[in-house]
């Protein structure tokens, strides 16, 4: 009778353990489930927070350099052309904004040897516009924004010509005219409030009273502060 007691008892003790050992896995696996959704969770909370610091932003100010394909006068080559820049812009929402720029371009104008013994003269074009700013993608460590502006160019294209005016080197006189510029701002973010900038650009010019049709691309970095209330 004991022993038939002791083998009863044996078996119930088995049968636990075995229901307890099967469902184990079932368990660890159950955790380790709710554990990577929860992770999920928190990452995608974690990234939501930092697209929301980095384009609450009210201003954004940025500087650097660039390259910008220029046409000189109405029968000379293209020229290549360095440049600097410098923008404000302030956003009203996380999308619209106001841009206001300023590009310095220097180059030397494709003359050829000349009557004047002038060849190549240095020149140079300063740029004031402003313009509707319009970011288009916005995600952590990517933003791309597209703009438009207008304003007024100072062209100095006898500086360098020895005192001959820039018109008998068939270049575009010297003077202020109206300019205009299309492009893409494209970012990539280090931290919310810094980035690098990548802007390929258009610049419309109206020099001798003919538009110049150039091209171009600039460098630089971006800082974002202040918030949009």
């Amino acid at each position: 009778m004991f022993g038939f007691r002791f083998s009863v008892r044996s078996a119930v003790t088995l049968s636990i353990a075995a229901a307890v050992l099967s469902a184990a896995p079932s368990v660890k696996a159950q955790s380790a489930h709710r554990t990577r959704r929860e992770s999920n969770a928190n990452r995608k909370a974690r990234i939501d927070r930092t697209i929301q610091d980095t384009y609450s932003h009210q201003w954004e100010v940025g500087g650097g350099g660039g390259y910008l394909r220029f046409q000189s006068g109405e029968f000379l080559q293209r020229n290549n052309e360095v440049n600097f820049w410098v923008s404000g812009t302030r956003y009203f929402n996380p999308k619209l904004g106001i841009l206001a720029d300023v590009r310095g371009n220097y180059g030397n104008a494709k003359v050829g040897n000349t009557i004047y013994n002038i060849s190549n003269p240095q020149i140079s074009e300063y740029t004031f516009m402003a313009g509707p700013n319009y970011r288009v993608y916005s995600k952590m460590k990517y933003a791309a924004s597209v703009f438009g502006t207008v304003g007024a160019g100072i062209g100095k294209f006898d500086s360098g010509s020895k005192g001959i005016p820039a018109a008998n080197l068939g270049i575009w006189p010297s003077e202020t005219r109206a300019v205009f510029s299309v492009g893409a701002n494209l970012d990539y973010n280090f931290y919310p409030n810094l980035a690098a900038r990548v802007t390929p650009n258009y610049l419309g010019s109206t020099w001798g009273g003919k538009i110049q049709n150039n091209v171009g691309v600039n460098v630089g970095f971006i800082y974002r502060f202040g918030r949009v209330k």
